[in-house]
């Protein structure tokens, strides 16, 4: 019983929390082993201890960033980079708190901010502190400032290594707390990993990709402005996901230009001969997929995403809500159980905006005979005769339909994040366990 306790998801999940907290924690521990000479003050501590801190958060930054199937098996990409970006800002506001407190506490300091007369180290820790500046700023403010995607994602890597990189030089320039050889190797090594990782995401994993291709079979239309791109592995066996799960697709070119989306898979994931992507037109990508020409080569990066049926095999059933192009993962997990003659009952509350609009219509239809499936369409705008559910799916229509004991079932969400919103909290209101909702994000980037 306690090998199982040990090895099971949320005992793991939180083992990788304890050790993202040790790591942060680890310059503190260090003074705690050597302390540096007294006398200096608490508040000067305080404040290297905070640039301490901050410096050990952006270099496990790349291990957030690495897409390392281990930790993201335990939490899920969206909420890895959810966190990735949340704690880049606690860590910027503990960059610009070191300074602050020094100028206070010693306002002779404020000299150092003169990079033509200032010794080297305090010129590092300038030039850090801007490429921490342009990080963020470029990052938060990406869309209002028309930065493309791929310029975008290779400045941020540069602008990364750098403010990890200075910010390293500058707290062994200062020494009086890495004064001690040991101590300099130790974060030196840090910043080594962090590198690899960065050359693993960029070199290593493309070069992999390049070992792996795929073929695009066929790109078919699909109601709701959908196209369906069929893909066949070339020269290898392919992958095995679970249903629900997504990849990254580079299409074209070589996965080393870091051009690639994330799309939901939408077809039998124990097919390893045919992979398909389901993809609404909406973007300046999404648009051009009816025009790529069978033949064409491709390279995917996956599977990852925890938002998968698969996990919860001992639930009694399952609830999917899908809007709009949110239909993509559950038809994977419902085409998926067909094939598997799985025996639990399915209910799909699927919201779209008219008849016509309805992606994967007939195939639902050809679901329920072979799943104890009941599909529940929603339209914001339903023809004259329409008899069933309109408008959108609100706490009412939630407790017409989902079955009363809340807890015997698992629930998906997928949808526009405004749908997302108002149905989660419909499911509390309902008294639907929050461990038993599960939700999807359209958009990762």
């Amino acid at each position: 019983m306690k090998s199982l306790l040990m090895h099971s998801p949320v005992a793991i999940a939180f083992g990788w929390i304890w050790a993202y907290i040790f790591i942060t924690l680890l310059p503190l521990l260090i003074l705690l082993i050597y302390p540096p000479l007294s006398g200096r003050g608490f508040w000067i501590d305080f404040s290297v201890a905070l640039g301490f801190i901050a410096l050990a958060m952006m270099a496990l930054q790349f291990a957030l960033t690495a897409r390392i199937n281990r930790i993201e098996a335990s939490y899920g990409v969206d909420i890895i980079l959810q966190f990735h970006r949340y704690i880049s800002l606690v860590a910027f506001t503990f960059v610009l708190i070191h300074p602050l407190i020094l100028f206070v506490v010693q306002p002779e300091t404020l000299q150092l901010l003169n990079i033509f007369t200032a010794p080297w180290r305090a010129k590092m820790a300038v030039s850090a502190t801007l490429a921490l500046i342009a990080l963020v700023v470029t990052t938060v403010w990406r869309q209002q400032l028309n930065i493309p995607y791929e310029p975008w994602r290779t400045a941020h890597g540069v602008l990364a290594v750098l403010t990890v990189g200075l910010g390293l030089g500058h707290a062994i320039g200062v020494g009086n707390y890495l004064g001690l050889f040991w101590k300099a190797v130790l974060w030196t090594a840090i910043a080594l990993v962090a590198l690899w990782l960065l050359v693993y995401v960029r070199l290593v994993k493309p070069w992999l990709m390049l070992k792996k291709p795929y073929l695009v079979e066929e790109v078919r239309p699909e109601r709701g402005d959908v196209w369906t791109l069929a893909l066949r592995p070339r020269g290898h066996k392919g992958f095995q996901f679970q249903p629900g799960q997504f990849a990254w697709i580079t299409l074209e070119i070589s996965p080393f230009r870091m051009r690639e989306h994330p799309f939901s898979m939408s077809s039998n994931g124990d097919n390893l001969e045919k992979i398909e992507f389901s993809i609404k037109a909406l973007g300046d990508f999404t648009k051009t997929i009816k025009d790529v020409p069978p033949g064409t080569k491709a390279f995917l990066d996956g599977p990852y995403g925890v938002f998968t049926t698969d996990r919860y095999e001992d639930t009694a059933g399952f609830v999917l809500i899908a809007g709009g192009i949110g239909i993509t993962p559950m038809i994977s997990m419902l085409t998926t159980h067909a094939e598997r003659k799985d025996e639990r009952p399915y209910l799909l509350i699927y919201a779209s905006k008219t008849w016509e609009d309805i992606t994967f219509r007939e195939e639902l239809d050809e679901l329920k005979e072979k799943l104890d499936l009941n599909v529940v369409h929603v339209l914001r705008e339903p023809p004259e005769d329409w008899p069933g559910e309109t408008g959108y799916v609100d706490k009412e229509l939630l407790q017409r339909y989902i079955p009363k004991r809340r807890a015997t079932r698992q629930y998906f969400i997928c949808a526009s994040p405004k749908m997302m919103d108002q149905v989660e909290i419909a499911l509390h209101q309902l008294e639907v366990p929050p461990m038993n909702i599960h939700m999807e994000h359209f958009n990762l980037v």
